[in-house]
């Protein structure tokens, strides 16, 4: 794990953190702002439904432990939450402070100010029952859903065991979220807890290879599938093969992990999303003379939230609108430039090129960026579980699928949400899967 720490010491000055942590004195004055709403409409607007008036006053009262612990009943994942939640449509979105036309309490920096304070300290998860459960969970992939499913369980005295195909854990958490906004060792160091209580990480495991989903059913009387999603959606147009052309999550973790240094030239980012904005905002702190993100449509189609978009106008990322790739061309082993359309919307939305109106961008990188597809080949094997549209079907209300003794959760039945959706679904799954078992319902 160490040796997957080390990288170039300028990559920590290019990633300095989007949002640098309250000092000491700013968090107990913000947490005093704090109305501690009898109702907790940010309480609500959390999907894991932390008690956020709680442990906002109890970093009022000093009490930094016991707000951290607050969190952690809630959120397993509470200090990556803190970093990566879109908190300006979630919690701090919902914040009361928005009908006095002041300022919502900055809840994501007072989270993370706790849970930092926590991991300096030492803070170690607390079991919530000292009976030791003779069944077996596998979780598998490595990501926050099964992490979430995996403390649960445990905490409440069962045997569990993750398995992912990197070496790694964490998924997107460790791979794919921007370094200013979740490093990779924050990422660990978070995840070390749910280890420390006894969970057994098998990694570099790839389901469905060696490991067959038919070994896991004999071995393990529940299964909790938190796989997220597939690959990335591959550019479909002439020169999509050509080495310079990466996929967004692969160009992150590259970058993330040491692969990945420096960026020169001009980069070409395909798509608007978070994960194209994230993919921009790195090459263009790694080095990128200009990074340009293509999109065919207008900016207020964009899936990228907005807060995200001004950051990286902040980045000095450039945008072209209604502007569609058509082909990359290459000289010997470089790509040298992009072949564009422009592109026109009527009415009814939809979408047509403008005649005669191609153009060509210099290039030497290009990061396609245009979603992912379903973790189909693996859930295919997941006898008796039942899929639509590429995704699992669960009771929301427990996680459970077609097939009663899998349970899922994250991006595998929503599509792609957030990392706290994916938290909210493993918790539940977890307390679900324990009450079957306890009930001696296997």
């Amino acid at each position: 794990m160490q040796e997957a720490l080390q990288r170039d010491p300028g990559i920590a000055e290019m990633f300095a953190d989007l949002h640098p942590p309250f000092e000491a004195q700013a968090a107990v004055i913000e947490s005093n702002r704090c109305l501690n709403c009898f109702d907790a409409p940010c309480t609500d607007a959390c999907p894991t439904h932390i008690d956020v008036p709680r442990f906002i006053k109890k970093i009022a009262s000093g009490n930094l432990h016991g707000a951290a612990l607050g969190i952690l009943d809630a959120n397993v994942l509470g200090a990556s939450c803190a970093r990566v939640c879109p908190v300006e449509v979630l919690c701090e979105g919902a914040c009361v402070m928005h009908g006095y036309n002041e300022q919502p309490i900055r809840i994501g920096r007072l989270q993370r100010f706790a849970m930092d304070h926590f991991h300096a300290q030492g803070g170690r998860l607390p079991r919530r029952s000292n009976e030791v459960r003779p069944e077996k969970i596998a979780c598998i992939g490595a990501g926050p859903a099964s992490l979430a499913a995996a403390a649960e369980l445990k905490q409440r005295g069962f045997h569990v065991t993750v398995f992912d195909k990197h070496s790694l854990p964490g998924g997107l958490n460790t791979y794919g979220v921007a370094e200013y906004k979740l490093p990779l060792a924050d990422s660990l160091r978070e995840i070390e807890l749910i280890r420390e209580l006894g969970v057994e990480f098998r990694l570099g495991v790839e389901i469905g290879g060696e490991t067959s989903l038919a070994k896991l059913e004999e071995e393990f009387d529940v299964i909790f599938v938190g796989v997220g999603l597939g690959p990335m959606h591959r550019l479909d147009i002439r020169g999509n093969d050509h080495p310079g052309v990466v996929e967004a999550l692969q160009f992150i973790e590259d970058y993330k992990t040491g692969k990945t240094t420096r960026v020169k030239g001009k980069v070409v980012v395909v798509g608007a999303g978070n994960t194209a904005i994230d993919a921009a905002n790195a090459a263009k702190r790694l080095g990128a003379e200009e990074v340009s993100i293509l999109y065919r449509r207008t900016v207020e189609n964009i899936s990228a939230f907005d807060f995200e978009y001004r950051q990286a106008l902040q980045e000095g990322i450039r945008f072209l609108w209604l502007t569609q790739l058509m082909a990359i061309h290459a000289s010997a082993d470089e790509i040298t430039s992009v072949e564009c359309v422009r592109m026109e919307m009527a009415s009814d939305g939809s979408l047509k090129a403008i005649e005669d109106s191609n153009f060509d961008m210099e290039c030497g990188m290009v990061i396609s960026a245009i979603g992912q597809s379903p973790m189909l080949p693996l859930l295919a094997q997941c006898r008796g579980v039942q899929l639509e549209d590429g995704r699992v079907l669960v009771n929301r209300a427990t996680g459970q699928t077609t097939n009663p003794k899998y349970f899922a959760g994250g991006d595998c039945i929503n599509g792609g949400r957030e990392v706290v959706d994916a938290v909210a679904d493993g918790k539940r799954a977890g307390a679900a899967i324990a009450q079957m078992l306890e009930a001696g319902h296997v």
